[in-house]
């Protein structure tokens, strides 16, 4: 008996290969790998070989292998250090207050009884605005003379500051533009609280329990997943901050550079394609996927303590 069995299976790992719906199933993926094959993995290892080579577009002569020099010049390159820590100072206060208001929203929205679909439209609305486009608008609004948000603080009797020129005011302008796309996050916490049981506040109001007990003993545990995805796809996104903010000081028109607008992304962007210093842009662009990685994988051991899950016990 255990000599057929071991026999049989070989024939069994291999049987679910040679059935037609497998067969079917990777013709139909074969798009989909070829192009992560080709435009993903393919480049992202050609990057990594370059980070270890002198690769420069501007002259003739072929890329030459110099090891950890590129790593070693961006440790020591100070405008490298600015550019990082301008993109930490952004997620640190661009996370918290996308997932604060995105959550307030929500929680509006979970009280609407009517209209629902409408306000979910009005306010994912400005994800689907290009970058671009975000970038000019808000150059206007931030504007210190004209812009509509100084105008309005000057109604409140408050003298706005110098949003695009003021090094002081650069990154809190920026972070206040990027809560302009919060529509995504308001989705995802608004179909998080639709799936929080009703049963568990009533109970919680026959024991007594106000507002802010709920919130706190229910509502955040219930929908603790649902924000423990959205820290880790915002903190993704604030440490690639590129178009919007390259649209407002880098592009025609923009106001005079300051350092204080310079991000990871952006100065990576202008040692690959300004200074054709390919090399150098692949070993940042590599150092930053090892910080987003390590940021990645503390938020993931983390989350084993904060993050409830209803099927688990």
């Amino acid at each position: 008996m255990t000599t057929k069995m071991a026999a049989h299976r070989p024939e069994g790992r291999w049987a679910a290969f040679r059935r037609p719906e497998t067969k079917w199933a990777f013709i139909f993926l074969a798009p989909w790998i070829f192009g992560f094959l080709v435009f993903t993995a393919g480049p992202m290892l050609a990057s990594f070989v370059f980070s270890f080579m002198d690769y420069r577009g501007n002259t003739p002569r072929a890329p030459s292998f110099i090891g950890f020099e590129n790593y070693a010049d961006l440790l020591r390159d100070a405008r490298a250090r600015k550019a990082l820590e301008n993109t930490i100072y952004y997620t640190i206060f661009h996370v918290p207050l996308q997932i604060g208001f995105a959550l307030l929203l929500a929680s509006l929205l979970n009280r609407v009884r009517r209209g629902t679909g409408f306000f979910r439209t009005v306010f994912y609305l400005p994800v689907m605005t290009p970058a671009v486009a975000v970038g000019a608008l808000w150059l206007q609004l931030l504007n210190p003379q004209q812009g509509l948000v100084n105008n309005g603080l000057e109604l409140l009797g408050i003298n706005g500051p110098n949003w695009t020129t003021d090094p002081q005011w650069i990154k809190p302008g920026i972070v206040l533009m990027s809560l302009w796309a919060l529509g995504s996050t308001v989705v995802i916490y608004f179909a998080a609280l639709r799936n929080v049981p009703v049963e568990l506040y009533e109970a919680a109001k026959i024991d007594g329990a106000n507002a802010w007990q709920q919130f706190r003993t229910i509502t955040l545990p219930m929908i603790s997943g649902a924000i423990f995805f959205t820290l880790i796809v915002n903190t993704i996104y604030s440490l690639q901050l590129f178009s919007e903010v390259y649209a407002m000081y880098f592009g025609a028109g923009a106001p005079p550079i300051s350092r204080e607008a310079l991000f990871y992304v952006i100065y990576l962007f202008q040692k690959a394609f300004d200074d054709l210093q390919f090399g150098y842009a692949s070993a940042m662009a590599w150092l930053l996927f090892v910080v987003i990685l390590i940021i990645t994988v503390v938020q993931l051991r983390l989350s084993k303590r904060f993050v409830y899950y209803e099927g688990e016990r």
